[in-house]
């Protein structure tokens, strides 16, 4: 089994309207690597690369002055918001081959980044994908707590691999960042695609914090949206749940059928129009609950033919290289 002792270590910090926080993040993250530059975990060429997802504040400015200031800070600065799944894409496959391996991490810096270390010691002891994983949720709301416990176990149920309790933070070797570069689908979940691809992996468990300024940019209805893309994006189960849910209702259809002859024959018919009116909304909802759901994948394959461009860099700094 092979190691890299030194490797360089490249930190994708995916921005968008972070300029709260932003300073006091790179200020973390390179007192950070120092500790792992002197302590020879990684290679003095290892930096931070800040991925500006095309934000509407300062945060591209202060981005470019911190690489005028430091020469373990990159800038690429992406022409429009692309996602932040595809902010990562971004800084993932600019920087690989500059890379022996790359960390993804938020701005926010919920994320620990003293865990960095335990990611380089098990990248070095053979492992190509290292997951950050929270140990606990007790510094979320009870329903923020429950509805993502719940939406865990339910791709679990559905087959999706997935790490549980586990977000962005991850530590991917050049081979696979390489390797992920050849999934082409616009509908991007990547914490479904890492497991897919069966590298050897391993955990680090860490306490989330909480975020320090700025606001989130992931409120309830962009999780809700990014959990549904993750499980319309991996399983089809919910379009054989319409079959299913068809072949039930035909089976009542006909069993309703029988009621209303027979009732029909020994002159017992029901008059009145409630159990008809009753009858026809409950297949009217399941027939359009069925059309969504099918307009749903019919969607995804209109985004995936037209292959348009998943980000677009439109700017990017300089890095001075080391000595």
């Amino acid at each position: 089994m092979t190691s890299i002792s030194r490797p360089i270590l490249s930190i994708i910090v995916p921005c968008y309207n972070e300029e709260a926080v932003l300073s006091v993040s790179v200020h973390e993250l390179l007192s950070q690597l120092e500790i792992l530059i002197v302590a020879h975990k990684v290679d003095a060429e290892s930096y931070l690369c800040l991925t500006d997802d095309g934000s509407s504040d300062t945060t591209w400015e202060i981005i470019k002055q911190l690489s005028k200031n430091n020469s373990r800070v990159k800038g690429i600065h992406l022409s429009a918001n692309f996602g932040h799944q595809n902010a990562l894409l971004a800084g993932l496959f600019s920087e690989k081959n500059h890379a022996d391996c790359l960390i993804t991490i938020d701005a926010d810096l919920q994320d620990d980044v003293t865990v960095i270390e335990q990611m380089i010691d098990k990248f070095a002891a053979g492992n190509k994908i290292v997951y950050g994983v929270r140990s606990n949720r007790e510094k979320d709301t009870f329903l923020k707590r429950s509805s993502a416990q719940w939406y865990y176990k339910l791709l679990i149920r559905m087959g999706i691999k997935t790490i549980y309790n586990h977000a962005d933070f991850r530590l991917a070797s050049r081979q696979v960042i390489q390797n992920l570069e050849r999934f082409n689908e616009v509908n991007l979940f990547l914490r479904g695609i890492f497991p897919l691809m069966g590298f050897k992996s391993d955990i680090v468990y860490y306490s989330r914090a909480d975020r320090k300024l700025g606001n989130t940019k992931y409120p309830f209805r962009k999780m809700m949206s990014f959990a549904w893309q993750g499980i319309t994006s991996f399983n089809t189960s919910l379009l054989r749940l319409v079959t299913i849910t068809g072949v039930v209702m035909f089976i009542l259809s006909m069993l309703t059928a029988l009621w209303v002859l027979i009732a029909y024959i020994s002159g017992n018919a029901v008059q009145g129009w409630a159990s008809l009116l009753l009858i026809t909304s409950l297949f009217s909802g399941i027939n359009m609950i069925s059309l969504g759901l099918i307009g749903e994948y019919v969607g995804k394959i209109f985004l995936e033919v037209k292959q348009r461009p998943r980000f677009i860099i439109e700017e990017e700094t300089e890095r001075k290289q080391q000595g």
